[in-house]
Order: structure tokens, then C-alpha cells, then sequence
């Protein structure tokens, strides 16, 4: 009973702060007291309520819309944890109602939304083909230097030479050192 102490105290229990971390992910106006369906199915994603077997994205998708009131895109923290029972009940059938509900926090307790892996980029042999740059051939040939890193904007526009030497001469620029060599 002391964690509704806790809780009346101002101090917000681990799952609520989970909550909180997840309501307040990727949007700036956003509080922390109610939570969108996407940072939902996020947190269900993260927190690996969703297991692909017993719930689905479907399943928390239709738990979410079940949940929250007619009008309104998000749920509160008290429908978040209405939410979870329904949830819990799917996740870790066999337990009692208040087991599964126990599990499912533990689940989400302390959690954030995971940073790590967002952008995770997949190593396929297809975009290691089109991003090898050495197999590059033409104009496009052009736009690397050896090592694979791009020149910028001196590989995408023919840069002008106005020095007066052809392209590709080797000794531009010594001509006065000859003339005044010679002097």
C-alpha cells in the first residue's frame, strides 16, 4: 500500500514514470499526463509487451482504441493502466488477473523510450551494391575520390580552369620560374 503513499506524495512510481518517459517521446507540447497511440504501440514495442504470439500490434492498436473516449487521440495514465490489464490477460494467459497484471509492469517498469536502434541500418548485399562507390562508373565515377568519400560540389560541376593551361597539364603554374630562371 505504500506505493499509492508514494504516489499521493508526489512521487511517481516507476510505471508512471515509464508512462511519462513514453507520453512526452517525440513531442515537444506534450506533457507527460496523457499518451498518443503511436508512443503507445511504441512503449508496447519497447517494452516487449508485444511478442508477436500472444499480442500483436493489432491487439494493442485495438486495446487502445477501445480504451481511450470517443473524441480524444490519447488515454491518461489511469487508462493506460486499464489498458495493460486488458493487455496482461492476452500476454500471460494461465496467470490470475492480478499476476499477469504484476508481470506486465514489471515489464515497463524503469523503461524509456529505446534511442538504440531507431535508425538501425540494414546491412542488404542490394544497397551495398548501389552505395559502392568503386563500382561507380561514368559521370558518377567522377563524383568520389579513391577512398569512397564524395567531393562535393567540385565531382557535380565541371569547376572551370582559368589558368590558361590545358586540363590535365602537369607543370601549370611554372612557366615564371623558368622565364625568370633563365634571366
Amino acid at each position: 500500500s505504500n506505493s499509492l503513499e508514494g504516489a499521493a506524495a508526489g512521487e511517481l512510481s516507476a510505471l508512471e514514470e515509464a508512462f511519462r518517459k513514453f507520453a512526452v517521446h517525440g513531442d515537444t507540447r506534450a506533457t507527460g499526463k496523457e499518451m498518443h497511440g503511436k508512443n503507445w504501440s511504441k512503449l508496447c514495442k519497447d517494452c516487449h509487451i508485444i511478442d508477436g504470439k500472444n499480442v500483436t500490434t493489432t491487439d494493442v492498436d485495438i486495446v487502445f482504441s477501445k480504451i481511450k473516449g470517443k473524441s480524444v487521440r490519447t488515454i491518461t495514465f489511469e487508462q493506460f493502466k486499464e489498458a495493460l490489464q486488458e493487455l496482461s490477460k492476452k500476454r500471460f494467459k494461465g496467470k490470475s488477473d492480478e499476476e499477469a497484471l504484476q508481470e506486465m509492469y514489471k515489464l515497463i517498469e524503469g523503461k524509456g523510450p529505446g534511442l538504440t536502434g531507431v535508425t538501425k541500418t540494414v546491412a542488404s548485399p542490394t544497397v551495398s551494391r548501389l552505395t559502392d562507390t568503386s563500382k561507380f562508373t561514368g559521370s558518377h565515377k567522377e563524383r568520389f575520390d579513391a577512398s569512397g568519400k564524395g567531393k562535393g560540389r567540385a565531382g557535380r560541376e565541371d569547376l572551370v580552369d582559368n589558368s590558361g593551361y590545358v586540363s590535365g597539364y602537369k607543370h601549370a603554374g611554372t612557366y615564371d620560374h623558368k622565364v625568370q630562371g633563365n634571366k
